[in-house]
């Protein structure tokens, strides 16, 4: 089956790749759900915390989990979302600026090496491929169970 199913590639793909970025994050006593939060929240601005989920792609227990460890590492604060007082704004203390950047550069690091083994054509492909499975998922058009006759 694995050499037969798109799932399998996808599935050992993303698990080398979570697999190597979280032994790069371990280098500075991170993790990559920690790097992508970072990378996730605006340095200057902030990003409140109801939209740093869904741009994550995380679940709110997940988030609350990964937000509560950055604050004790001292990586981010909360404040009040002056617009809304139930919601609060995700702020990069210095030190998750300084975080950010690493991760920020161990993802582009990453890009720059496939870009040298792939071709812009066949990485276009793929990016191609990717998001047609995407809108296949996000359309419900795989297990549709109201098909018509």
């Amino acid at each position: 089956m694995k050499e037969k199913t798109i799932d399998y590639v996808l599935r050992a793909t993303w698990m080398a790749v979570q697999k190597m970025y979280n032994e790069e994050a371990g280098k500075k006593g991170s993790t990559m759900a920690t790097g992508f939060a970072l990378i996730s929240i605006d340095p200057e601005e902030g990003t409140s915390s109801t939209a740093l989920g869904p741009k994550m792609g995380m679940e709110a227990t997940s988030l609350s989990r990964t937000l509560k460890t950055m604050e004790e590492k001292g990586l981010i604060e909360r404040k009040p979302n002056p617009l809304d007082g139930r919601g609060v704004i995700i702020h990069l203390t210095e030190f998750g600026k300084e975080m950010r950047e690493f991760s920020k550069n161990v993802v582009l690091q990453f890009d720059e090496a496939v870009k040298e083994e792939v071709s812009p054509e066949e990485l276009q492909t793929f990016k191609n491929v990717a998001h047609t499975i995407l809108e296949l998922i996000n359309s419900k058009k795989i297990y549709n169970t109201e098909k018509i006759s």
